[in-house]
């Protein structure tokens, strides 16, 4: 699977539970309760207390309806979170400019928001709230009510103190957004790297079972079929110019060393010294998959778009032979009644894409194509032996182990097609 097809804006979405946003503004609430009472009864500082709860109120009343309406596990979408951050801010915004303003010890909170953004949002909407908390600071600068303090005359702070704490506060926004959208972000792609490296693994697991779990197959399925294929051969003796069976008793015996010619390769795919010497074309390899394929009444097409002469040359590989086979009979399967195999050659890749005009994959079974145990048979209206989901989770992982990467869609909705495409020099023997 090539993790970098995926939007970037997908690695956000969803990222922020609920729950951490209720935590997060009951600790505010709690937090604010406590700090406007020990002002305002334990300092004894002349303060608005009513209308700082009013605020305070608010922020409660709208955790409460976020709680209702959402689960606890429930992830909002980066614009949500946007949302439900902004408000936090204009309240905050609302006590200091009650408190104070920026002369307020509490005003560094502006940041809170945009740090809390910075971990988990996009850029923009981080630039968005980055821009809500500057004009903030900005007017609570300029206007605010005086600060709490002892009877006498008001507190007058210097613009000096003012425009300090205005720099120190957009600083300290600026760089802790930074330093949080870095550290999420290398976080975000450990975490990446780590669940790629662990599917893979998992996928080698299970092919590592299936290798032999293939052998012990192979062999307990020989003595069967080398007696279907002697009497398979006697009747072919005796029926073979019979009209009405002599055509199916052909096909049987030649479906019967088919099969094992399949077990002899399946219990030496997993050998690492498997590969012959021998050389093969890339159409002598396309031919050799096609081969088996061609008695089942569907006609299958092969069209070579590259120059014969730049005909990439490789070494002849079990497992992309096993691999192309296998998507081939899927193709076959399915098909209505024809089938394309076409190839392309460039300087720098190999691409082979395998077609047919049958129902295509269904939707479920898209997004999950390749995963063991996953089979379209069983979402086709057609009639079918159906399968166990394993042979093209085996052919996938063959084909990505050559070198290659594989590509499923519906063409115009329907269609079933897949594009295998290598680097040349994976496929080329110099």
């Amino acid at each position: 699977m090539d993790y970098s097809e995926h939007p970037a804006e997908t690695r956000y979405a969803d990222h922020l539970r609920m729950r951490t946003l209720i935590r997060l503004r009951t600790l505010a609430i709690i937090g604010q309760s406590v700090t406007v009472l020990g002002v305002a009864y334990g300092f004894e500082f002349p303060l608005p207390v009513a209308s700082c709860f009013l605020l305070i109120a608010c922020l409660a009343l709208i955790n409460i309806a976020l709680r209702i309406r959402y689960p606890k596990a429930h992830r909002l979408s980066p614009t949500m979170s946007t949302v439900v951050l902004g408000l936090d801010m204009l309240q905050l915004f609302g006590l200091l400019f009650l408190t104070g303003g920026l002369v307020n010890p509490f005003s560094v909170l502006v940041c809170v928001p945009v740090i809390v953004a910075a971990a988990s949002l996009p850029p923009r909407n981080i630039v968005v709230l980055g821009v809500i908390a500057v004009l903030a600071v900005t007017v609570l600068a300029v206007y605010h009510r005086p600060l709490p303090w002892y009877p006498g005359p008001p507190f007058e702070p210097p613009w000096v103190l003012i425009t300090g704490n205005w720099i120190a506060i957009v600083s300290m926004a600026a760089f802790s957004a930074f330093y949080a959208y870095r550290v999420s972000a290398e976080a975000e792609e450990l975490a990446d790297a780590l669940m790629a490296t662990e599917f893979t693994l998992q996928r080698e697991q299970h092919l590592s079972a299936l290798d032999g779990l293939a052998a012990a197959a192979a062999h307990e399925l020989g003595t069967p079929l080398a007696t279907i294929t002697v009497v398979a051969r006697e009747m072919e003796r005796a029926l073979g110019d019979d009209e009405q069976y002599g055509e199916d008793v052909h096909l049987l015996r030649s479906q019967s060393e088919r099969c094992r010619d399949i077990m002899r390769r399946l219990t030496t795919l997993s050998s690492d010294e498997e590969a012959l010497i021998s050389r093969l074309p890339l159409s002598s390899l396309i031919e050799e998959v096609i081969a088996p394929h061609r008695e089942f009444g569907v006609d299958i097409k092969v069209r070579h778009t590259a120059d014969p002469q730049d005909d990439p040359v490789g070494q002849r590989n079990a497992g992309i032979l096993y691999g192309l086979g296998n998507l081939l009979e899927n193709a076959v399967d399915f098909a209505k009644s024809e089938v394309e195999v076409e190839t392309e050659c460039t300087a720098d890749k190999v691409s082979i894409r395998i077609s047919d005009d049958g129902p295509g994959f269904p939707a479920v079974v898209l997004s999950r194509i390749g995963d063991p145990y996953v089979t379209r048979r069983n979402h086709s209206s057609e009639p079918s032996a159906g399968g166990l989901g394993l042979g093209l989770f085996i052919a996938k992982t063959l084909l990505e182990r050559s070198g290659a990467s594989l590509k499923f869609h519906n063409r115009n909705g329907r269609s079933a097609n897949v594009t295998v495409t290598w680097p040349r020099a994976a496929m080329e023997v110099a």
